[in-house]
């Protein structure tokens, strides 16, 4: 009888820190993709997915697509200027500030940089951003995430749904199964 007390104790336990959990979740499983949403461009395009407010607390898109031979074969991605010019935030708006210096950033076998930015939207309103771009051999991977979310809590989301298995397997396929 102490025993199944003690499972049933630490099964709520463990409920309840679920429940209490960050609301940021960013498992595969909340993310529904969409069509992707902007104009065609010199890049393929890419795959875009959603998570509703009521999964993720906010709701948040992320637009992710390959962009092969585009990257600097020896130092791939180089620096913050370089995550401005390629991560594809002006397919959203044309009025995005950097917030602050990037970071590096590594997702399965890929390294590179990611930034987080203020968005004016066409109607006025602000969202933040994470744009990431990441290299392998001499392809691209780029990424952005938006929403009304702290940008802290939008690249912990943006960056664990890209590590996830089901994304990165299709990034590795999408960049030539390398």
């Amino acid at each position: 009888m102490h025993s199944r007390l003690t499972a049933f104790v630490l099964a709520i336990g463990l409920l309840t820190g679920v429940a209490g959990s960050e609301h940021a979740r960013s498992d595969i499983a909340v993310w529904r993709e969409i069509a992707w949403p902007f104009p065609r461009d010199a890049w393929p395009a890419g795959r875009a997915f959603q998570c509703t407010a009521a999964a993720c607390g906010e709701e948040v898109e992320i637009y992710v697509r390959p962009k092969i031979g585009f990257c600097n074969c020896e130092g791939g991605v180089a620096d913050d200027d370089e995550v401005d010019r390629v991560a594809d935030l002006d397919m959203i708006s044309q009025n995005f500030v950097p917030l602050a210096p990037g970071n590096v950033v590594r997702v399965a076998d890929m390294s590179g940089r990611s930034r987080a930015y203020d968005l004016e939207m066409t109607d006025g309103s602000h969202h933040a951003a994470i744009g990431i771009a990441l290299s392998h051999r001499c392809d691209l991977l780029v990424a952005v995430a938006q929403a009304k979310a702290a940008a802290p809590a939008l690249q912990h989301m943006a960056l664990k749904f890209l590590a996830s298995h089901e994304m990165t397997d299709w990034i590795m396929s999408a960049l030539g199964g390398h």
